[in-house]
């Protein structure tokens, strides 16, 4: 067997797919992009076909390693989430061409579902109770929510209250038995991440994500003795040696993206990583259809694997949904807000190609917006 095309298609909302085809008539699936980024992503894809056209498709660590390393110049997020898809797709190929699920070929799976989480907004705290509830209602037993808007360097009383007050409502609606993530989003300052991370803890979040931006790393070992929340990260990290100094100062949780980091190859090396030293994985994920199939298989053979983020109605997500572009919504149907195991081969996930297809001819250009302070400086989003 070999790789005879591979294509690539821009899917609204803001979603790259790559098609990887052989010459046998198998076809795998990838989510190669950089939200924002999605045309460099693209080329990139583009300059490794290159290399993969002609080869054998069973050869994924080879692949891999060839990919990430065969350049003078390597890693960065427009290469890592080029090879991220592809990888996805290599995977899906082997899966379809022996007739099970990933997971299986990964060394079979620990776990019969998949807990996630629904995201509810945050940007602004007034409709925190309403989405909270509503994620509830059906079924969700934890939701995230962003912890502030634009927040300034040194933080008012108002602006610290506003977070607390999150926090606060969503405890309020979730009770005891639920669970809410806290996402700072690179927004606060590591002083203000000091601040208020003491003041978050008798809420009991699951977990605050992106405490401070990874510009600031060497923050984190303060940040982590300053309360007894979790710490999560790792949405901007793209290689398991970037993901050392996090574990080394104490982070709880790893937030890597499979399509950003390298693809199932890198993950699951991330995973073990981050075993070594207790920490658990909870998959970055606002993503679409195929790159959430190819985080679930991981999950399910990860034994500490925690929860996985999932983009279902999202507010990023207009114009497009993820079911969108499915044959078949089956594996993406909630279960008291998990995700079942299957046995579908590869990914797990029929993709519709001609909807895919017809995504691509109408394109996006999604990208994020730029904040400013009231003084008109830069303002993290």
């Amino acid at each position: 067997m070999k790789i005879s095309r591979i294509e690539t298609f821009l899917a609204p909302p803001r979603w790259m797919f790559v098609r990887v085809e052989t010459d046998e008539g198998v076809v795998g699936w990838g989510e190669p992009v950089v939200e924002g980024r999605a045309e460099p992503v693209r080329a990139a894809v583009e300059v490794l076909a290159e290399y993969l056209l002609g080869q054998d498709p069973a050869r994924i660590e080879d692949h891999w390693q060839v990919m990430t390393k065969g350049g003078f110049y390597r890693g960065g997020p427009v290469l890592s989430s080029a090879v991220a898809g592809l990888d996805q797709a290599l995977w899906d190929i082997k899966g379809k061409r022996h007739g099970v699920p990933v997971h299986q070929l990964l060394g079979g799976p620990v776990r019969e579902k998949i807990r996630a989480y629904a995201w509810v907004g945050g940007d602004e705290p007034q409709a925190i109770r309403d989405a909270v509830t509503a994620q509830t209602e059906a079924g969700f037993t934890a939701v995230k929510m962003n912890g502030c808007g634009r927040m300034t360097p040194v933080a008012t009383r108002a602006e610290v209250r506003a977070c607390l007050l999150r926090a606060e409502t969503a405890r309020e609606v979730l009770g005891d038995e639920r669970d809410f993530g806290l996402d700072f989003h690179g927004r606060v300052s590591p002083a203000n991440a000091r601040r208020l991370l003491p003041l978050l803890a008798e809420y009991a979040p699951m977990f605050v994500e992106e405490p401070v931006l990874c510009d600031y790393l060497h923050a984190l070992p303060d940040l982590v003795n300053a309360s007894s929340i979790p710490l999560a990260l790792g949405e901007r990290l793209f290689t398991r040696q970037e993901f050392l100094a996090p574990l080394q100062s104490g982070v709880a949780i790893l937030q890597p993206d499979i399509s950003h980091a390298g693809g199932i190859s890198e993950l699951r090396r991330i995973a073990a990583l981050a075993e070594a030293y207790g920490a658990q994985l909870a998959p970055h994920c606002p993503l679409g259809p195929v790159a959430l199939a190819a985080s679930l298989q991981v999950a399910f053979t990860t034994p500490n694997f925690l929860i996985q983020e999932q983009s279902i109605g999202i507010h990023y997500n207009q114009g497009a949904e993820l079911l969108d572009y499915v044959a078949d919504p089956e594996p993406f149907r909630f279960h008291g807000g998990s995700l079942l195991r299957t046995e579908r081969p590869g990914l797990g996930v029929e993709v519709d190609e001609a909807a895919v297809r017809a995504a691509d001819r109408r394109g996006h250009a999604w990208r994020n917006p730029v904040w400013r302070h009231e003084d008109g400086a830069f303002a993290e989003w």
